[in-house]
């Protein structure tokens, strides 16, 4: 649950990630992760990296907030 409109919590994200990844999942025999699921990983590392249990929207970039937004509407 996040803790403010303009942060996503850790347990957020990780929800976030799960919802593309069934809309996209891993393809190929070497399973890449589709570019929805590659761009979200990348803040996930990034919060895992420096530990943080959630992170302003304003540190995301464009295309992973934008990922975030749409799982955001699709939740409601």
């Amino acid at each position: 649950m996040d803790n403010h409109p303009s942060d996503i919590a850790l347990a957020d994200l990780e929800q976030a990630i799960n919802y593309w990844r069934n809309l996209r999942p891993s393809r190929g025999e070497e399973r890449s992760l589709s570019p929805e699921v590659n761009r979200l990983a990348e803040v996930y590392a990034l919060m895992i990296y420096e530990r943080l249990q959630s992170l302003p929207l304003a540190r995301i970039g464009p295309d992973a907030l934008a990922l975030i937004e749409a799982w955001r509407a699709k939740r409601v």
